[in-house]
């Protein structure tokens, strides 16, 4: 007989929502995994829920024989899926960064933990009629019920508190001890009566080692992270970053020069090299700044770079600069050499930072800019894919200044032909009249960027009459930008991009083979 069995039952329908909000925890720490190190969330998203839903369905299945010992063998399967799930994160991440394998990997973690959450019903429902007997519709009601509750709980807690408090690979640790002490020791607790005193002490003692590899993985993981970070960078890491966002990495080296190369990567993609980074952004600003500059915009750009630039002209009287994520630009206005790099452009008292979706903000923004400057990542997945789609362009429009000027940086048109041309398409789609262009940084190999206006005619390649001196650009260069070779220039066979056709994240997965 379950002594007290009102509590009992309530205990065991408590260790159900605790488990589902760890199950669901783990789900969406591998699909978060997947984004910052291959992108594509949707693939990776796809991957990991179809991959555990059917193990969960195996689980279910392989189950059955087990029902006879329910209890052994759920403190059994929540200790491995503790140990599995909590260092599942850590795990993927150094087979990433040591061996270069992801994709292989990920599918057997996200298999063993659907298999393993799969088998948890079963038994529970068994635990539960065991406590009381009741009518099987009631039971299935109540166990689902408190099941999908757990859920709801985790699927929240995942972004809102385990994320900014622990990170992403301690959390995913402190998960799995949650889930050992909740499947094992409570469940032990509740039916100690009719479990063997030798079957409780292995289990427990079998549940304390796993707290003890999951404690000890949780004060080693600053270390383990570093370690497996630095494998994935040539240079020395001098600071990094995980963001709800991005992974933010700074790696600083001697160039060939002799002069210090300092390297931005966020999510493992290379943003600037301070070595050459002032032919990207001087091409990026300068022809923008034609005519009116009054009030300047900034999409992206948080690393303050494109910001210097903007800042060298001195009617220029307002620059809106819109950042995702609060800690690129914090970085930009705090970190010594990055300040140094970007001549501490973010302290400027004409610099208005907003930290913000860009596409959220255009939304509901107001006023005219004379300039537009837009500098986002490449377009790799659907989240980037809105800021490259028709309908963002055509936001665009309803806040430039009669005769405003748009430069969007747009890839390479030598690497990624296709999605070069489809940004250009959804451009002209959205209503303006476009000149592309393209240079050579070093860093990144042949480089392309949009200029766009309103205006019928496509707009002039030039500088400003007034342009500072600049280290790469001058007007035959920025001519001879103009022109693209045969096998590179405009092509038909592409298509503009759109909210509900992103086209250009195939088209660009397709060239720049991101996984």
């Amino acid at each position: 007989m379950i002594a007290r069995p009102r509590l009992a039952r309530f205990l065991l329908l408590l260790t159900v929502f605790l488990c589902a909000a760890c199950g669901l925890v783990y789900e969406l720490a591998l699909v978060a995994l997947g984004g910052y190190l291959i992108g594509n969330t949707v693939l990776q998203t796809s991957l990991v829920l179809s991959i555990m839903v059917f193990a969960m369905g195996v689980g279910s299945l392989a189950a059955k024989p087990l029902q006879r010992r329910a209890v052994g063998a759920f403190a059994l399967v929540e200790g491995a899926l503790a140990l599995i799930g909590g260092c599942s994160v850590l795990m993927l991440y150094v087979l990433f960064a040591v061996l270069g394998v992801y994709t292989s990997a990920m599918v057997v973690v996200a298999f063993v933990v659907g298999l393993l959450i799969g088998a948890e019903i079963p038994l529970l429902m068994t635990m539960l009629q065991r406590i009381r007997r009741q009518e099987a519709g009631g039971a299935v009601a109540d166990m689902f019920a408190v099941d999908y509750l757990g859920a709801l709980v985790g699927g929240l807690c995942f972004p809102l508190l385990l994320l900014p408090t622990f990170g992403q690979l301690r959390g995913a640790l402190v998960v799995g001890i949650v889930n050992a002490v909740a499947g094992v020791a409570v469940v032990l607790w509740i039916f100690r009566r009719q479990t063997r005193r030798l079957v409780r002490v292995g289990l427990l003692a079998g549940m304390a080692a796993i707290v003890a590899v999951l404690s000890t993985a949780y004060w080693l993981a600053d270390d383990i992270e570093v370690t497996a970070r630095q494998r994935l960078y040539r240079d020395p890491i001098v600071r990094a970053e995980r963001t709800p966002y991005q992974e933010i990495v700074l790696t600083r080296s001697l160039a060939f020069t002799g002069d210090t190369d300092l390297r931005l990567f966020l999510n493992g993609d290379l943003q600037f090299s301070s070595v050459d980074e002032y032919r990207y952004h001087e091409a990026l600003t300068h022809p923008a700044l034609v005519g009116g500059r009054s009030r300047v915009l900034i999409l992206g750009g948080g690393d303050g770079l494109a910001l210097r630039e903007v800042l060298r002209y001195d009617d220029v009287r307002q620059v809106t600069l819109v950042e995702l994520d609060p800690a690129m630009t914090e970085l930009a206005a705090e970190y010594g050499p990055l300040r140094e790099l970007n001549a501490d452009a973010l302290s400027d008292p004409r610099v208005d930072v907003v930290n913000d979706d860009a596409f959220n903000w255009l939304r509901g923004a107001s006023g005219r800019y004379d300039a537009v400057l837009i500098d986002f990542p490449d377009p790799e997945d659907t989240a980037t894919a809105k800021l490259y789609s028709v309908e963002f362009y055509a936001m665009l429009a309803n806040i430039l200044a009669p005769d405003a000027r748009v430069v969007v940086q747009s890839g390479s048109p030598f690497f990624a032909p296709r999605t070069y041309w489809s940004i250009d398409a959804s451009i002209r789609q959205a209503g303006f009249a476009t000149t592309p262009y393209q240079v050579d940084v070093p860093s990144f190999g042949n480089w392309g960027f949009t200029l766009a206006t309103l205006s019928p005619d496509a707009p002039e390649l030039r500088l400003p009459a007034d342009a500072p001196a600049l280290h790469f650009l001058d007007e035959d260069v920025l001519t001879a930008a103009g022109v693209f070779p045969v096998d590179r220039r405009a092509r038909d066979d592409v298509r503009a991009s759109t909210l509900m056709d992103p086209v250009v994240v195939e088209y660009a997965r397709g060239e720049w083979r991101f996984d």
